[in-house]
């Protein structure tokens, strides 16, 4: 196949978890999931923001693509100042 029928699509994998969730079901599990899905809520937002979207997202875990370069830290560094407010 010629190398011109090719077009290149540089893609980030963007895969996050929760530090310390069984501690934190643990220690208040319903607070635990309201605050895990508003994080999920604004991530999707995010990521669907900047061309990408949610692959997964099974317990804690949070798995995406993003198609513009660079912007996976931004996407993820966005999300808890919006869930928190700030």
């Amino acid at each position: 196949m010629p190398a011109e029928s090719f077009k290149r699509k540089l893609t980030a994998i963007l895969s996050a978890d929760v530090k310390g969730y069984s501690r934190l079901m643990g220690e208040n599990e319903a607070e635990t999931v309201k605050t895990l899905t508003s994080y999920r809520k604004i991530m999707a937002e995010l990521i669907q923001q900047h061309r990408g979207r949610v692959i997964d997202s099974p317990g804690d875990k949070y798995i995406g693509r993003v198609r513009e370069r660079g912007r996976c830290g931004a996407v993820l560094g966005r999300g808890p100042e919006r869930v928190q407010g700030t």
